[in-house]
């Protein structure tokens, strides 16, 4: 079964992206101690846009990803992010082909 991936763009409001930044510490603090399927949960700030953050996701499979999606932290951070957040995430979902640093 391949590794599921996913390139999230976030943007915050106005000013806003490093209260966008520091909400994610519980999640980021959770998912490194709590999700053995959750393979790279990595946060990102943008060069170029001063209130876009871009995450990258990596999971075992697919039942990995959707325990993520669907834990309780998500929902509990999910309030905790709204306030910065000037609309939805966007979300790609992509498949790991190959490249150097992680096994896939």
């Amino acid at each position: 079964m391949p590794k599921i991936s996913i390139i999230a763009k976030l943007t915050a409001k106005e000013g806003q992206r490093d209260d966008l930044v520091a909400a994610f510490g519980r999640m980021l603090d959770y998912v490194g101690t709590s999700e053995p399927g959750t393979e790279v949960y990595m946060l990102h700030t943008d060069d170029k846009d001063p209130n876009v953050c871009w995450f990258y996701e990596m999971y075992t499979d697919g039942d990995a990803a959707k325990a993520h999606g669907s834990s309780d932290m998500m929902k509990s951070v999910g309030k905790d992010l709204a306030p910065f957040m000037a609309g939805r995430a966007e979300l790609s979902f992509v498949t790991p082909v190959g490249g150097k640093g992680l096994s896939i």
